[in-house]
């Protein structure tokens, strides 16, 4: 599954989400050589997050092979490697598949919050990711790079939030490809269902691969920091929190919490 769009509406032009899409697309020209093997390597290798070196535990598990020995020889131990990881991608479906993700959930949760406190909010987001990620693994000497746990974090926050709104997502069927709608609640649920079993079936397998639980951190970081950044002015005009439609008039109606 896939998701297309969803029917949320927006009011704020999400500036936030615009420039955090511009900042990962100029990474990926200018520091990632639009996705060139050598500039992909090296900027992974310099920037990217590798938890055993980022707490001077890579000695305790020694690297597996010749690209992770050389990662390790250049990789800075800088608090800063979970902050230019989340700009950085390791391939073309990689990064326009996050920024796909963060443009349909992203405008809509910046809504909820105005463009200032989603920036933090998505910062917050991104370690947290980096956190959980480097704690299920800290002598891992592969580097992590991505948006997808900052993004991650935007889902959870978006289910809470908008839990009825229909996403329309596209689904492979063999040769059949057709579309659904299904409630937003239902595809991010199926989603983090999905990255937490993948997380524990690859657990206590070594080698490169997706960070499952980056994936979880964030999701679990946005579905509490929105407690904290949602604004209540914000939402009480949005018809998808807390309003419902009524299937004669259709006309949206407040619902009583």
């Amino acid at each position: 599954m896939f998701p297309i769009r969803d029917d949320n509406p927006t009011f704020l032009t999400p500036y936030a989400t615009y420039a955090i899409i511009g900042l990962n697309v100029l990474a990926w020209v200018l520091v990632q050589g639009f996705g060139g093997e050598q500039a992909v390597t090296r900027s992974v290798c310099n920037l990217g997050l590798i938890p055993g070196n980022l707490l001077q535990t890579a000695s305790l598990s020694p690297a597996s092979n010749s690209f992770e020995a050389a990662c390790l020889a250049v990789n800075s131990d800088s608090w800063l490697t979970p902050l230019t990881s989340m700009f950085l991608h390791g391939g073309w479906f990689h990064i326009i598949g996050n920024m796909w993700f963060l443009w349909i959930f992203g405008n809509n949760v910046e809504d909820a919050m105005g463009t200032p406190r989603f920036a933090v909010f998505y910062i917050l987001c991104g370690l947290a990711a980096a956190a959980l990620q480097v704690v299920s693994d800290p002598d891992s000497t592969i580097p992590m790079v991505g948006a997808s746990g900052a993004i991650g974090g935007i889902m959870g926050a978006y289910v809470l939030l908008y839990p009825r709104v229909h996403v329309h997502m596209l689904i492979f069927l063999g040769f059949l490809v057709t579309t659904i709608a299904v409630p937003a609640v239902f595809m991010l649920g199926y989603w983090f269902v999905v990255q937490l079993v993948q997380g524990l079936a690859t657990s206590n397998v070594g080698g490169g691969g997706v960070a499952f639980w980056a994936h979880i951190g964030g999701f679990v970081a946005g579905a509490v920091l929105i407690y904290v950044f949602r604004k209540p002015e914000l939402l009480a005009r949005h018809p998808y929190h807390g309003w419902r439609r009524d299937g004669r008039s259709r006309l949206w109606h407040r619902i009583d919490r």
